[in-house]
């Protein structure tokens, strides 16, 4: 099962993109090496990253400060639910690096060898919770709450698609009231969806990540998930796609993910860490 974590084979993954770049006629000797950040006919280099939407505001910061500090390099995201940026890279939609917010996404990639395993692995860790408006009119303080007559409307991912739905699902099955609450589900396309039916009023409740919540003054967390026995971990795995066409670029950026700095800001967003 893929566990791998961030910062393993380095070394190796350095000699193996030295060794691509030159059968590919990528730059990647010493001599005539172009700027950092800059590809051999002097343009920006650009990365797609494509991201689960819980991550947008900690990579947008991120991608700030990365940017400043490499040469001109230009990160490009593609935020969306992990599930549709899945079928996206296995589509051949441009990507060079990937984070989900679920690791059977990526397991996915990674058995179609469309995820290079020498760097992939366990980025983040995050908690589901529970959120309501903040003028709520509902009495809403945990999961049995939900049945109760005065909530109408329940704002929940699609789970095929979006992992925090998948684990609203194993959570609510597990605290046996998952198909009592089908009537009052209503679906989305991914976590900030759900927060955006939560802040407008548009749903009763919601599930989302512990770092959705925080970004907003209009919702306020009733129940974190993980006060239950048996609420599954979720883990943010990140990796680098096998396809990519910018193997130096993306190698630096995923190795800059797990260093102090952005480590630094996964965590000023919420988010708890995975040793590299």
């Amino acid at each position: 099962m893929f566990r791998k974590r961030i910062g393993q084979a380095i070394a190796a993954g350095v000699l193996l993109w030295g060794l691509t770049a030159c059968s590919n006629g990528q730059t990647g000797t010493l001599a005539g090496k172009p700027e950092a950040g800059k590809e051999a006919d002097g343009k920006r280099a650009e990365l797609t990253v494509s991201a689960a939407a819980s991550l947008k505001d900690a990579l947008e910061e991120i991608g700030r400060r990365y940017e400043s500090a490499n040469g001109g390099v230009k990160l490009l995201y593609n935020f969306g639910s992990s599930g549709t940026l899945q079928k996206q890279i296995e589509q051949g939609a441009p990507a060079d690096i990937f984070l989900s917010a679920g690791v059977p996404q990526m397991e996915a990639l990674l058995d179609k060898q469309l995820i290079d395993k020498n760097h992939s692995g366990v980025l983040l860790t995050n908690e589901l919770v529970l959120i309501v408006p903040e003028d709520a009119k509902a009495a809403v303080s945990g999961p049995e709450d939900l049945l109760k007559e005065a909530v109408k409307k329940i704002a929940v991912g699609e789970p095929k698609t979006v992992p925090a739905g998948s684990y609203t699902q194993q959570f609510l099955n597990g605290a046996g009231i998952w198909d009592k609450l089908q009537s009052k589900i209503v679906w989305t396309k991914d976590v900030r969806q759900v927060l955006a039916y939560v802040e407008s009023g548009n749903a009763d409740a919601g599930f989302v990540y512990k770092t959705d919540a925080l970004t907003s003054g209009k919702v306020k967390t009733v129940y974190t998930a993980k006060e239950a026995a048996g609420s599954p971990p979720i883990e943010y795995p990140a990796g680098i796609v096998s396809g990519t066409k910018q193997a130096d670029e993306a190698r630096k950026f995923y190795e800059y993910l797990s260093g102090a700095e952005a480590r630094g800001i996964f965590t000023k967003y919420g988010f708890g860490l995975k040793s590299p």
